[in-house]
């Protein structure tokens, strides 16, 4: 495998919205808890390994959103009136 020889290190994802779900993975960056606790330890290629593994997690909450707005079926463009609600 080539050597790439980095110029720059590569600069932590962190946006400071430090909160985490559940699982343990960062609302702002999307990090898991171990991720963001040996980012300082990593070299550039596991960083890079988790820089891919965040853009898969962006893509996938992405499907889950389209897919959540898809099974509302909801217009907000459209105007109702309250009397054909009831």
């Amino acid at each position: 495998m080539n050597q790439q020889f980095e110029l720059f290190d590569i600069t932590n994802p962190c946006i400071g919205v430090c909160t985490s779900n559940k699982k343990g993975y960062c609302f702002g960056c999307l990090r898991s808890r171990p991720e963001r606790q040996l980012w300082l330890s990593m070299n550039n290629e596991q960083r890079r390994d988790v820089l891919r593994l965040i853009v898969g997690r962006k893509q996938r909450i992405e499907q889950i959103r389209q897919r959540k707005g898809e099974q509302l079926g909801f217009d907000f463009e459209e105007v109702v009136e309250i009397g054909d609600l009831f």
